[in-house]
C-alpha cells in the first residue's frame, strides 16, 4: 500500500510539473520545475531502502544489508534540495528582470494572439 501511495505521489508530481512547464508563463515554467525536481528527490528516496531507526553505516561483522538505510540516496537528496532551492531563487531573479525588460511574463516575451 505504502508503494502504491508512493508511486502515486511521484506520478502526480511529474505530471503537474510537466504540465505547467509546458505553459506559456514562466512563473508556471519554474513551479512546474520545481514540482518535477520534487518528484526526483522522492524517487531518490524511494530506491534509497528508507528505513527508520536503522544505522546508516554497517559496522565490521554485520553483513545483513537490509538492517541498514544506505545513506547514499539520502545525501543525494540533501544537495539536491540545495541545489534546486539556489536555481529556482536564480530563475525567479532572471524572471523579474524579463519581466521588467519586456513587459510580458510570457515565455517568448511576447503576449499569445487570441
Amino acid at each position: 500500500m505504502t508503494q502504491i501511495v508512493l508511486a502515486l505521489a511521484i506520478g502526480v508530481l511529474t505530471g503537474s510539473g510537466v504540465w505547467l512547464m509546458l505553459r506559456p508563463r514562466t512563473f508556471q515554467v519554474i513551479i512546474g520545475l520545481s514540482l518535477v525536481s520534487y518528484a526526483v528527490n522522492l524517487f531518490i528516496f524511494s530506491m534509497g531502502r528508507l528505513r527508520s531507526a536503522a544505522p546508516p553505516i554497517t559496522s565490521k561483522g554485520a553483513e545483513d544489508p537490509a538492517l541498514y538505510a544506505d545513506p547514499t540516496p539520502q545525501a543525494l537528496v540533501l544537495t539536491a534540495i540545495v541545489i534546486s532551492f539556489a536555481l529556482t531563487a536564480l530563475f525567479l531573479v532572471v524572471l523579474l528582470a524579463s519581466r521588467g525588460e519586456t513587459g510580458s511574463d510570457h515565455v517568448d516575451g511576447q503576449e499569445a494572439p487570441e
